[in-house]
């Protein structure tokens, strides 16, 4: 997730005698800034580097990391044989029919099945943000049957409820909070219009004019999803989403569910993320400048 400006702090930030190990996963989606920082000084030839395949005996229980290997050599990925399972794939065809489906799975199904809240453990995943399968519909949609009555205000077309999940959009270094972090809404004041979110074990306040830097979380967008991992993640694919349906977007999406990976859609789209490797080309120098330095 690292871009280059970024990764130009941490080296400068680190004492010339330190030794520094980089962990990470080459396969998920590049940073959202500049650069292509891992997957560089992995082509530079560099610096020395190890890459784990293996799948060991107790990570072969999971389909979620068998399907995460299965999609990276490209090929589709397999439901779980008993409903025991950690992944399953639901097909639908119609936009409805998927609605319908997430709806019920989120509310009802994974809840009662794998005894988990449907407000916090429960993550909905998407290419995009616009359409009737994208983020914010997703998130109207399910508001309403999670969240349907309370205290509440308004900011532009989106209702923010006490109790709602809420993604925090820009980072906010005076509050403390980061783009990315989600929390849940603990109070509003509807006479004051201030509303406050809990995050892990503490609460921060927000003005009405502040509520741009939030959005509903119940769904987000799967680059959203980058470094977070979540209980339960239900994963939406349709070829309304063709233009981002590609191998590294589905990869970091199934990958990002700990106890449970369900992927609702169509099976056509799944074919066409499995298969299209092409990535938008990103025009850097580090692999050629840390190349040039090799003996």
């Amino acid at each position: 997730m690292i871009d280059v400006a970024l990764f130009h702090d941490l080296l400068a930030a680190v004492a010339p005698h330190a030794q520094l190990v980089l962990v990470g996963d080459r396969d998920q989606l590049p940073s959202v800034g500049p650069g292509n920082v891992l997957a560089d000084i992995i082509a530079s030839g560099a610096v020395p580097v190890v890459r784990l395949t293996e799948i060991f005996r107790q990570a072969g229980a999971s389909r979620i990391v068998v399907n995460a290997h299965r999609i990276n050599e490209g090929r589709m990925p397999e439901t779980s044989p008993s409903e025991d399972g950690d992944f399953f794939i639901i097909e639908r065809e119609e936009p409805g029919k998927i609605l319908e489906t997430i709806r019920e799975l989120a509310t009802t199904r994974i809840p009662q099945r794998f005894g988990l809240d449907p407000r916090e453990d429960i993550q909905v995943l998407t290419p995009m943000q616009r359409g009737t399968l994208g983020a914010g519909n997703l998130n109207a949609e399910l508001q309403a049957v999670l969240n349907p009555r309370g205290p509440s205000l308004e900011r532009g077309s989106v209702t923010f409820r006490v109790g709602d999940r809420v993604m925090q959009m820009r980072n906010d270094y005076q509050r403390g909070v980061f783009n990315g972090d989600i929390g849940l809404i603990a109070s509003v004041n509807v006479e004051e219009r201030t509303l406050g979110v809990r995050f892990d074990e503490r609460t921060v306040a927000y003005e009405w004019a502040d509520l741009d830097e939030l959005s509903l979380a119940y769904a987000c967008s799967i680059h959203k999803s980058q470094g977070s991992e979540f209980p339960a993640a239900i994963v939406v694919l349709h070829t309304q989403h063709f233009i981002l349906l590609k191998r590294n977007l589905l990869y970091t999406a199934v990958t990002r569910g700990r106890r449970l990976t369900v992927v609702v859609g169509s099976r056509k789209a799944l074919a066409i993320a499995v298969k299209n490797v092409g990535t938008a080309e990103r025009c850097t120098r580090l692999a050629a400048r840390l190349a040039s330095r090799l003996p």
